[in-house]
């Protein structure tokens, strides 16, 4: 597949602030773990859902009114790979960060028990500088900001590196201030009351939040903790008169679910199951704090000088601890949910807001993804030609926030050469490409292909494969392609020692 080029090669850049031109805009970078497209009172689907009825979020309905929906926007199937899109620009299929990371030179999951043997892949995540094998180095996104002026601000979870590897620390990767982040994935407490899983004097436990000394043994959510920090300190960077980019990473609404007792009592009075309560609570909390965000903005007059993007990570949870009863339910009319490659594991609710540049209200179906907001912030950055390692497939979307119709029909791709065990039959080892409302999923573990066409089938139940051989064929050529230069080649069948084919491979033989 052809990569395409970043975005401010064919469009031009915003030049650097003189008398005549304004200063760069603040970027703001909202981002939620494990939250499905489905969970929130904002509609991502054609109509209302069951689950926007279900959940309270007034500051997500309050920032789409303000700013623009994207009802086709796209994430990796599980965190890291997502998080190291938003700092580098590349597709997976790149980077090779196909799956979560945890410590270095380790597999993060067991695989003793499994059919296939995961290539070799990037487990350790980002790397600081070149030779790390196991490792991908690339220019990371706040590094070029800096250059631009910027002061960069981590708040929350990182997981961009693996524990033992220097991008573990956020502040290797180029943020001049790190709240909260390092290699974990997700917290071992959400209570104040219990230090965020530190634990004097036996140590932290292993998924400990870092810092927030200050709240050890208060009674405060870890959401509103991170908010409160992460506000100060931007609040410290506006008195000097600096642009600021801030990614606000909430480690909610990922497990451990743990009561949020500011919210969750309305969900037991509805009559939810304790996890589901849990959950939803621990949402209500992370839209309160969207909700503390623009009001900050609205106080301090940043508004208007400030893009604000909310999305998610990656695909909502539906089938570990939720749902034992009806699985992969909670993303619906999508099918499954976190790990997998239907749009329940890819599709993501991804708002926009920045007053005079983004009409109030308006939506956006055209297809977007991940690593295309590395491309937006150097667009918007004043960087003419901005020194990077790495070749970047993102695409700015300033056209996109004009109401222009942009790269319509560009190929995006997916690659995740994993087995895991404990997951549902929707969750295997794949890779996908996706063209307008196309998508072709190749099971590595059958060598199977799927086509959907996701405008007519959102849950992706009518495989056309056999009804569309040419698309197919075409499309499975391009994934093939794109395949073959990736850093990450396909699992090996461990019976056999022989690889899983490419997907065009597997066409033409047929």
């Amino acid at each position: 597949m052809k990569y395409l080029l970043l975005a401010i090669f064919l469009l031009p850049l915003a030049r650097p602030a003189t008398a005549q031109t304004p200063p760069p805009p603040n970027i703001i970078l909202f981002l939620v773990d494990d939250m499905g497209w489905q969970d929130c009172s904002v509609p991502f689907a054609a109509q209302k859902t069951k689950w926007n009825e279900l959940y309270r979020t007034p500051n997500m309905e309050r920032l789409a009114a303000q700013g623009m929906k994207f009802t086709q926007a796209f994430a990796n199937q599980n965190c890291t790979p997502t998080r190291v899109s938003l700092m580098t620009g590349m597709n997976v299929v790149q980077h090779g960060v196909t799956s979560w990371i945890f410590a270095k030179d380790r597999e993060p999951e067991d695989q003793s028990r499994q059919r296939l043997q995961s290539p070799a892949w990037r487990l350790n995540g980002m790397a600081t500088t070149p030779g790390d094998t196991n490792a991908v180095y690339a220019t990371p996104l706040p590094v070029l900001l800096r250059q631009a002026g910027y002061t960069t601000i981590h708040v929350g979870k990182a997981h961009l590196g693996a524990r033992g590897t220097p991008a573990a620390d956020p502040g290797q990767l180029g943020f001049d201030r790190n709240i909260g982040g390092s290699h974990i994935g997700h917290p071992a407490s959400y209570l104040g009351i219990d230090n965020f899983g530190n634990r004097p004097p036996n140590g932290p436990d292993s998924r400990a939040v870092p810092g927030l000394d200050e709240y050890w043994g208060k009674d405060i959510f870890l959401t509103e903790a991170l908010t409160q920090k992460a506000l100060h300190t931007v609040d410290s960077v506006v008195q000097a008169g600096r642009p600021f980019f801030l990614q606000l990473a909430h480690y909610a609404v990922h497990l451990p679910f743990i009561a949020d007792k500011r919210y969750v009592q309305r969900y037991y009075a509805m009559g939810m199951d304790s996890t589901e309560a849990l959950y939803a609570a621990l949402l209500e909390g992370m839209d309160k704090s969207l909700g503390d965000v623009m009001d900050y903005l609205e106080k301090r007059g940043l508004t208007k000088n400030t893009l604000l993007v909310f999305m998610s990570d990656n695909g909502g949870l539906s089938d570990v601890r939720r749902g034992a009863a009806n699985l992969n339910q909670y993303n619906s009319p999508a099918r499954s949910g976190k790990t997998s490659g239907y749009d329940g594991g890819l599709r993501i609710p991804m708002l926009a807001q920045w007053p005079g540049h983004i009409a109030a209200g308006s939506t956006c179906g055209n297809n977007v993804i991940v690593e295309d907001f590395f491309a937006t912030c150097l667009a918007l950055s004043g960087l003419k030609k901005p020194a990077m390692v790495q070749r970047v497939d993102g695409q700015s979307w300033l056209p996109l926030f004009a109401g222009k119709k942009a790269y319509t029909n560009r190929p995006i791709t997916w690659h995740y050469p994993h087995q895991h065990m404990g997951r549902h039959a929707d969750v295997y080892p794949f890779s996908a490409i996706r063209q307008g409302s196309w998508k072709l999923l190749y099971n590595h573990t059958t060598q199977g292909l799927e086509l959907y066409n996701t405008l007519t089938d959102v849950g992706e139940q009518n495989n056309l494969a056999a009804s569309e051989p040419k698309r197919v064929k075409q499309m499975a050529a391009q994934l093939g392609k794109a395949l073959r230069s990736s850093p990450v080649g396909m699992p090996v069948d461990k019976a056999t020692k022989v690889g899983m084919g490419y997907p065009d491979g597997v066409v033409n033989k047929k």
